[in-house]
C-alpha cells in the first residue's frame, strides 16, 4: 500500500520547515508569494491532505458551522440553510445543521451537542427572550435568525411589522373591511406582524379579529378555516402566519365551496416556492429567505474572526408580492343595487 504523504514531505518538496507548512495550512500567517507557491505546489504534488483532527487540535478550531432551523419541512427555512452554506462554502467551512422540528423541548440538547462540533451557530429559535442566554452559554459565537438578539448579540430578520403593514395596506386599499389574522403566537414575529396589521387597519379606522392556529404548518391552515369562513360575521381578507398556513387555508376552502378571491382574499408570508403553484397563486410577502441565511453566515464568519460587528438587529426589508389570491373588492351596497333598468 503506497504511504499517504505527510506534512513532513510537504516541507521536505517545497524546501521550507514543517512549521511554515503548518502555518499556510491553518492560515496562521502569510508568507511571501514565492514560498506560498512552493509550498501550495508540492501539496498538489504530492496529493497531500491535512488531518482535520489533528488541525482542530492545533488551531482550535473545527473548519464547521453550525445552523438551527426550526422545521426542514418549511422551505423558507430550507432556503436560508441554502443561503448559509453559499457562503459558509465560500469561506472554506463545512456547515451542519440541525431541525428542532418546532419543538422547545428538543432545543437544548441539540444546541449543545452540535456547539460541540462547530465554531459558531446560527439559531432560529422559540426560546422566550429571558432564556436566550443559555444559547450564549456555549461559548460559541452566535448569530440569532428570524428575531432580535439578546443585547450586543448580532441577530438578523426580515422587518415583520412592515411586512403585515404592507399587506393589510393591500388588502384595505382593495375595499376589505373585515380583516382577519390567523397567528401563531408562540412566534416572536408573530407580535411585531400583529402590531403591523392593527396599526394599518387603525389608521384606516379597521379592526382587526384574531385567530390562532397551533403550529405554523398546514394542516393547521387547513384545520382552522373553517373556524374562519363559516362564521356570519367571516372576513373578506384574510392575513395568514406564513405561506404555509395560507396553502392549508385555501385548500380547506376551496373544498368548503368558499372562492378565493370571489369571497375572501387570502395573503401569507415568506414566498416559498409553492404559493406560485397553489390555485389561484398565493399573494404573499417575499422575506428573502436565502439572503436571510447568506448575510446571517456573513455575520457569524465574521464574529468568528475576532472582527467588531454593527450594533444592533439587522433588519431586511420586505418585497410585497401580488398574485391572483387577492382582488378588489365589489362594495357590498353596489353588489345588493339592482341594475338600473333600460329605456
Amino acid at each position: 500500500m503506497k504511504k499517504k504523504p505527510t506534512i513532513r514531505d510537504v516541507a521536505a518538496r517545497a524546501g521550507v520547515s514543517i512549521a511554515t507548512v503548518s502555518k499556510y495550512i491553518n492560515a496562521a500567517q502569510r508568507f511571501t508569494p514565492l514560498v506560498e507557491r512552493k509550498i501550495r505546489a508540492a501539496i498538489d504534488e504530492l496529493a497531500y491532505q491535512s488531518n482535520p483532527l489533528a488541525r482542530s487540535m492545533i488551531t482550535g478550531k473545527t473548519g464547521s458551522v453550525g445552523v438551527v432551523i426550526l422545521d426542514i419541512g418549511n422551505p423558507h427555512f430550507t432556503r436560508l440553510v441554502k443561503g448559509a452554506n453559499r457562503v459558509a462554502i465560500e469561506h472554506g467551512y463545512n456547515l451542519l445543521f440541525v431541525d428542532t422540528e418546532e419543538s422547545q423541548a428538543r432545543e437544548d440538547e441539540l444546541l449543545e451537542a452540535l456547539s460541540r462540533r462547530v465554531d459558531g451557530l446560527i439559531v432560529s429559535t422559540r426560546m422566550p427572550e429571558d432564556q436566550l442566554t443559555r444559547v450564549l452559554a456555549f461559548g460559541k459565537p452566535v448569530v440569532f435568525s428570524g428575531r432580535p438578539a439578546p443585547k450586543g448579540q448580532p441577530s438578523i430578520a426580515i422587518d415583520a411589522y412592515a411586512a403585515a403593514y404592507m399587506l393589510g395596506e393591500l388588502l384595505v386599499k382593495q375595499g376589505h373591511r373585515r380583516i382577519a389574522y390567523v397567528g401563531f403566537a408562540p412566534a416572536r414575529p408573530d407580535m411585531e406582524r400583529t402590531r403591523g396589521l392593527t396599526a394599518c387597519l387603525e389608521a384606516h379606522g379597521l379592526k382587526l379579529t384574531r385567530y390562532d392556529v397551533r403550529a405554523p404548518t398546514l394542516d393547521e391552515g387547513e384545520r382552522i378555516c373553517p373556524n374562519v369562513v363559516l362564521r356570519r360575521d367571516k372576513p373578506d381578507g384574510v392575513v395568514c402566519y406564513n405561506d404555509m398556513v395560507a396553502i392549508g387555508f385555501l385548500g380547506a376552502a376551496k373544498s368548503l365551496g368558499v372562492s378565493v378571491p370571489g369571497d375572501l382574499s387570502v395573503v401569507g408570508i415568506d414566498n416559498i416556492p409553492y404559493g406560485s403553484f397553489t390555485s389561484p397563486p398565493l399573494t404573499t410577502v417575499d422575506v428573502q429567505s436565502e439572503y436571510l441565511g447568506e448575510e446571517g453566515m456573513r455575520l457569524l464568519l465574521r464574529a468568528i474572526a475576532g472582527e467588531a460587528l454593527p450594533a444592533g438587529h439587522v433588519k431586511v426589508e420586505p418585497r410585497l408580492v401580488v398574485r391572483d389570491s387577492t382582488a378588489a373588492r365589489v362594495p357590498e351596497a353596489a353588489a345588493t343595487r339592482p341594475a338600473p333598468r333600460r329605456r
